[in-house]
């Protein structure tokens, strides 16, 4: 039997567009496996991240790791797709010689042909999942319609496309069936859905249209945009039990220069006009942010103003890029990259010393207190776990000792007992 290895660099929407690919791929006469570091396939397709410096650096050294196995014959052929060879696929083709081929990102269908399986439309329903049986992605968009200066996605990906609500309510109740307990919605821009299929926005319907769906008892928002925020959804973050007072909205910086330059649509007073009515109509709320640091033009004065806002908002969740200058951007384009690399640096650090602080300030607070944790899996010592307020992956985890016989999926009330930086120990009520 063939043999295909799926490798995923990058985001979870490429995540879902790998296991898009194994959807295909199941039930045809072939193996498949999703393992970074499997040699022992007959063919790798390698699914490239192609958004900042780091990722295309990961994605070009993962590619050149299988080029020389392909050369030295531990693998027989080698695929590459995803957005760095949507990108860049002309310098690709010359510089890497052992790739058989590159497909971009809407190439689901040549890629599948290429690996000589049959193409079948009525799968785009389904889905073959790469994480614990317990969680999926459910990506309810493509591409985006923002213009933010820094940013490639839209050239990568192409306009923001919803998918159709009926589409996504037949994925998840596909999921539900396969014992999928927590449903990540994810998007370029989960703000923007339905207005380009429904001329309104329809993030709020969709989600509790998903909480009815039987088997769902966690649905968490990941990539919202702050202007024309949604706000409804804060009323269905309220009302429905299953959907978690959890949300991942990139701010990017507070600096209304700054702002204005990253070509934004919010400035200031909206985004703390945002956050106070998010945490006013959805108590307890937990917010994850993103921001960028050594965008061009960024002054000590923006960056110091930047820290008082993290400081005085206290995120729950944050994290820090440095700008990396992206070319046929506007701010690649347009703008000096003026920020040493070394300032940037420094400036992300500072940034995410005074978050550790308050993420531990915030920690200890939970110490006493009870919580419905899902368990992720379980090391020699403990399971690992999360609560509503976690996202798999980036944020805080559950540590619980293993005296008893706990079932990677269900939920379970803990009681907190310690708690560090990033992580929580806690143990069974």
């Amino acid at each position: 039997m063939a043999k295909i290895n799926i490798i995923t660099l990058g985001c979870s929407k490429n995540l879902v567009d790998s296991e898009n690919l194994a959807t295909q791929i199941n039930n045809q006469n072939v193996e498949f496996t999703f393992d970074e570091f499997n040699f022992d396939a007959d063919t790798v397709v390698i699914n490239t991240c192609g958004f900042i410096a780091d990722a295309k650096e990961e994605s070009i050294n993962t590619i050149l790791e299988f080029a020389e196995a392909k050369k030295t014959g531990k693998i027989d052929n080698l695929y590459v797709m995803g957005c760095l060879s949507e990108r860049y696929k002309d310098e690709l083709v010359k510089e890497i010689e052992d790739v058989d081929k590159f497909f971009g990102v809407n190439d689901m269908k040549e890629i599948v042909e290429q690996l000589k399986i049959d193409y079948k439309k009525e799968l785009l329903g389904e889905r073959v999942i790469s994480t614990p049986s317990h969680f999926a992605y459910l990506k309810i968009s493509e591409g985006c319609d923002r213009t933010c200066a820094f940013c490639a996605i839209p050239l990568i990906r192409g306009k923001h496309v919803s998918v159709a609500m009926d589409i996504l309510l037949s994925q998840a109740e596909n999921l539900a069936k396969k014992g999928v307990k927590e449903l990540i919605l994810i998007a370029q821009d989960l703000s923007y859905y339905g207005i380009d299929i429904y001329k309104e926005q329809k993030l709020p319907e969709l989600v509790e249209k998903l909480s009815d769906i039987e088997g769902i008892k966690i649905i968490r928002l990941h990539y919202a945009y702050p202007a024309n925020f949604p706000e409804d959804i804060l009323r269905v973050m309220k009302e429905k039990n299953n959907v978690a007072k959890y949300l991942d909205i990139p701010f990017q910086h507070i600096s209304d220069s700054v702002l204005a330059r990253m070509k934004r649509r919010h400035d200031k007073k909206l985004t703390v006009s945002l956050i106070n009515k998010m945490r006013k109509e959805v108590p307890g709320i937990a917010i994850r942010t993103t921001l960028l640091v050594g965008f061009p033009g960024e002054t000590e004065k923006d960056f110091e103003e930047l820290k008082e806002f993290v400081k005085e908002m206290r995120f729950d969740r944050l994290g820090v890029f440095t700008y990396s200058e992206e070319e046929n951007t506007y701010g690649g384009d347009n703008y000096e990259d003026d920020v040493p690399e070394d300032v940037k640096q420094a400036r992300a650090d500072e940034i995410m010393e005074i978050q550790q602080q308050i993420s531990y300030e915030i920690n200890q607070q939970k110490i006493g207190k009870e919580f419905n944790v899902i368990i992720d899996k379980e090391t020699e010592d403990y399971y690992i776990g999360r609560t509503e307020f976690d996202s798999p992956e980036v944020d805080n985890e559950v540590l619980i000792v293993k005296d008893n016989k706990l079932i990677p999926g269900n939920i379970y009330k803990t009681n907190i007992i310690s708690a560090e930086e990033f992580d929580l120990y806690g143990e069974l009520v």
